[in-house]
């Protein structure tokens, strides 16, 4: 099943349980996952590999939000906030340990026959489609910065 069609059936199991955060947050989902289908070019399809992306974006910024929040000494607001999170993050693949990483990394250098730093560009475009939402782009980048050096 097509991840927004999972949403959308998650989103009535959502109103049945009476679940607010969870029903907030999938709506959320919902309405980015809509402008997506709905942006030109588009052809009013979504593929999940564009969900997933979506889904990593929301997340990160979910956890980003929570974490000011409490830096301001707003736990009520916090907790609301990862709890949506949370709610995102079920929708995304399992992410890779350091050590997944770096051998995914590693496997991408080789396929894309890098070997300097000014290689970086060509890594980075494989890495960043095949490790979408399984990986944050700063630990790719910096992970590859690392291993051309």
């Amino acid at each position: 099943m097509a991840l927004f069609d999972q949403i959308s059936k998650d989103i009535v199991a959502a109103m049945k349980a009476k679940d607010k955060i969870r029903l907030e947050a999938l709506r959320n989902i919902k309405k980015y996952f809509i402008e997506a289908k709905t942006a030109p070019g588009a052809n009013d399809t979504l593929d999940d590999t564009t969900a997933i992306k979506i889904l990593a974006k929301l997340s990160k910024q979910g956890h980003d939000t929570a974490a000011l929040y409490r830096e301001q000494s707003r736990p009520d607001l916090a907790e609301e906030e990862e709890g949506q999170a949370a709610v995102i993050d079920e929708y995304l693949p399992k992410a890779l340990t350091a050590e997944e990483l770096e051998a995914e990394v590693k496997a991408i250098i080789a396929e894309t026959g890098a070997n300097s730093p000014k290689d970086m560009g060509k890594v980075m475009g494989v890495a960043s489609k095949k490790l979408a939402g399984r990986a944050d782009g700063k630990a790719i980048s910096t992970l590859v910065k690392q291993l051309l050096a």
